[in-house]
């Protein structure tokens, strides 16, 4: 039975338009979609993801920007296929500009981010992929907040799909459900970019 998860990015929640789309595209094939809020700090994002996916057993991820950070750890610790969509690649440099006080827009979840956050997160990076596991980038050139090159070449050894334009939402994401659940569920069609 195919069970996906959808790992949602920064200050966003599992019902982000991403999220939706995914949830419809995943229940129109009678396919499980599990979208945990994740807590707003690293450290214990990273104790509740790794519980998380030990206990729910995905067969593959979807992580969208600091989302696709912490899915190309856990589709590296737990060996699962990830399909990552405009991801964050370095979010410990990203993020600092956001520390000190914080407020969650969905949860209203108040925090601060500390530079010891930042050392939480920059301890999940994966600096050597390993080429084993499929994974799917998923990037658009004129994404505001992140750098897409960084991505790039991060993910250049595995199935690549860079699009000029677009934005960090990543514009007409709807046309990709499809092709994500049959990539995550081993469709052959897909090889090294």
């Amino acid at each position: 039975m195919t069970v996906l998860a959808y790992l949602h990015g920064f200050q966003s929640s599992p019902k982000s338009h991403k999220g939706e789309l995914l949830a419809q595209a995943c229940a129109q094939q009678g396919i499980t979609l599990l979208r945990p809020q994740i807590p707003d700090l690293p450290g214990e994002a990273k104790a509740m993801l790794e519980t998380f996916v030990a206990s729910e057993k995905p067969t593959g991820l979807i992580g969208s920007s600091l989302g696709g950070y912490y899915a190309t750890y856990l589709s590296e610790r737990f060996a699962l296929p990830a399909v990552l969509v405009n991801p964050a690649v370095r979010p410990y440099e990203l993020l600092e500009d956001f520390l000190g006080p914080q407020q969650n827009p969905y949860t209203g979840h108040q925090y601060t981010l500390t530079p010891e956050h930042m050392q939480a997160l920059r301890d999940l990076d994966v600096p050597n992929l390993s080429l084993s596991i499929p994974r799917w980038l998923l990037q658009q050139t004129e994404d505001e907040v992140l750098d897409f090159r960084q991505a790039a070449q991060k993910y250049q050894q595995h199935h690549c799909t860079i699009e000029t334009g677009g934005n960090h939402a990543f514009v007409d994401f709807d046309r990709y459900c499809q092709a994500i659940i049959a990539f995550l569920q081993g469709d052959p069609s897909f090889t090294k970019a």
